[in-house]
């Protein structure tokens, strides 16, 4: 399917619905990012809520996306939010800011929107040896680590990408991003799941695990910790607007 099309997102919404491995990483993922809000009356954006489900764990939640889906509150660009300034407590996103071709004009609008105080708290495709491994060999999205530019030519909201653009930003150029947005502050990058989601089978069709092995999984994953550095996928990104 034509990944910039609605109704692959739609798709993916039923696949969600039917694949319980994987559908218990994203529960593990949106239960993370709801536990870092506080205030239950501010309101909290999720970018690009696509195919998910977060409002589940955030009934305050405003869900957006840049299509027309079902379920979506408000239609909207990351590079030009509709909302006022200081408005939101909260920006969330899964998987959401690779896709971005034009980050800086998003971290701005984030410095714009949020409260101070207000976090941004994303969870995205991490570089390490095993991840570069898997993103370039196993994955459809482009993964170029060694991009000397955070920008890129988008061909589509999904199809365009670079999957290590959260490294490049927080972690390869973070001195960059500091000086950049000096409002922001880059409070934790947790690193996570090595394993797991590609166990999952992702959005294919294709179950690759029962349910019943989510936990011996994630126990296994623990025991990997002090390897996270080498082994994670993923990490869960926190950023503060200063107050």
């Amino acid at each position: 399917m034509d990944l910039d099309d609605p109704q692959t997102t739609i798709e993916r919404r039923r696949i969600l619905g039917e694949k319980d491995f994987l559908r218990m990483i994203y529960e593990e993922w949106y239960l993370s990012l709801s536990e870092l809000l506080s205030d239950e009356n501010t309101p909290v954006l999720e970018v690009g809520s696509g195919a998910g489900f977060m409002r589940d764990f955030v009934p305050h939640l405003i869900a957006s996306d840049i299509a027309r889906i079902p379920g979506i509150a408000v239609i909207l660009n990351a590079g030009k939010l509709s909302f006022a300034n200081e408005s939101l407590g909260a920006i969330v996103m899964t998987n959401v800011l690779h896709h971005m071709p034009r980050p800086r004009t998003f971290f701005k609008e984030v410095s714009r929107c949020l409260k101070a105080g207000g976090l941004l708290a994303m969870i995205e495709p991490w570089v390490t040896k095993w991840s570069q491994f898997v993103y370039t060999r196993l994955h459809h999205e482009p993964f170029i680590p060694d991009s000397p530019r955070w920008e890129f030519e988008s061909t589509g909201p999904l199809s365009g990408a670079n999957g290590a653009l959260p490294w490049i930003i927080f972690e390869r150029d973070r001195q960059i991003f500091e000086l950049e947005f000096p409002h922001l502050d880059i409070l934790d990058v947790g690193l996570t799941m090595p394993f797991r989601y590609i166990v999952s089978g992702g959005f294919s069709r294709i179950a690759l695990m029962p349910p019943g092995l989510f936990a011996p999984w994630k126990y296994m994953e623990g025991l990997l910790k002090p390897r996270l550095g080498h082994l994670a996928m993923f990490a869960q990104i926190t950023v503060i607007k200063r107050t």
